[in-house]
């Protein structure tokens, strides 16, 4: 179990349908957490804001700075996408503009906080919409912590060339900060250039791909009927494949160290 982050590095080429899509298919019990300083949009569009009271991170942060109480309240702030299952948790965005400012000091906060999930009895991954870096507040130590980060950029040609200095950026925090090689990887949108044309260009592997699926974006933004068989969400669910196949890795390569040397380790 992982944390698993999702960014873009301009405009909205669709990071919350993306990770909505991906919450919605993957079969892993997880929590998507709302971690785009701008705001949470999922409960007023998809979930169409019928909710009894205020939730999400916005009433953690204020909760956590009033008196220490995130691990009480968490649970509690969630809702159930799969109900009543709790296999699918959505923990929703800033709804409120005055709650932002109580956030963005919180973030490490958060992140320690989303680590220990991979631990609990049962355990969830966290797949974390991050929204924008170029807002003020990014989640820096989320997508430090993450083990996999996952860039989201349309295809065309002006949005990669806006990507190339949003890569770079990542990168040099990334070294700064000892992140682990092999943490960001690129996922385009829609169409223009082929994977091996944006790879060469951004030097950076392309993880997989996400159609253009208007129709399916408009719910997974608006609400309403969603299904399963349309090339988003079938590409969406295609998803976890190759990103599990990357944990493993990054797994295998992290504990190599560790039993090195170790008597009887294998």
């Amino acid at each position: 179990m992982a944390i698993i982050a999702l960014v873009s590095a301009k405009g909205s080429p669709g990071v919350t349908a993306s990770a909505l899509a991906c919450a919605l298919t993957w079969h892993r019990r997880l929590i998507l957490a709302e971690c785009d300083p701008a705001g949470g949009s999922i409960l007023a569009g998809y979930l169409g804001g019928a909710l009894d009271g205020p939730r999400g991170i916005g009433e953690l942060a204020v909760g956590e700075l009033r008196d220490g109480s995130l691990e009480t309240a968490f649970w509690s702030q969630l809702v159930d996408l799969d109900a009543p299952r709790r296999e699918r948790l959505l923990l929703p965005g800033v709804v409120d503009p005055a709650q932002a400012g109580s956030v963005a000091p919180l973030w490490q906060r958060f992140t320690d906080f989303f680590l220990d999930l991979e631990r609990g009895d049962p355990p969830y991954d966290v797949l974390v919409d991050c929204g924008r870096l170029q807002v003020a507040g990014p989640p820096w130590p989320i997508l430090r912590a993450a083990a996999v980060v996952l860039l989201v950029t349309r295809a065309r040609l002006p949005d990669l060339s806006a990507t190339q200095a949003m890569v770079r950026a990542i990168e040099r925090d990334f070294t700064e900060h000892r992140v682990p090689p092999g943490t960001l990887r690129l996922l385009p949108v829609g169409d223009g250039h082929g994977r091996g044309e944006i790879s060469k260009a951004l030097r950076l592997p392309v993880i997989a791909r996400l159609p253009d699926d208007p129709r399916t974006a408009e719910v997974l933004t608006l609400g309403g009927t969603l299904r399963a068989g349309r090339p988003l969400m079938r590409a969406a669910g295609a998803l976890e494949v190759p990103v599990r196949a990357l944990l493993d890795r990054r797994r295998a390569r992290l504990a190599w160290p560790v039993t090195q040397g170790v008597p009887g380790a294998v």
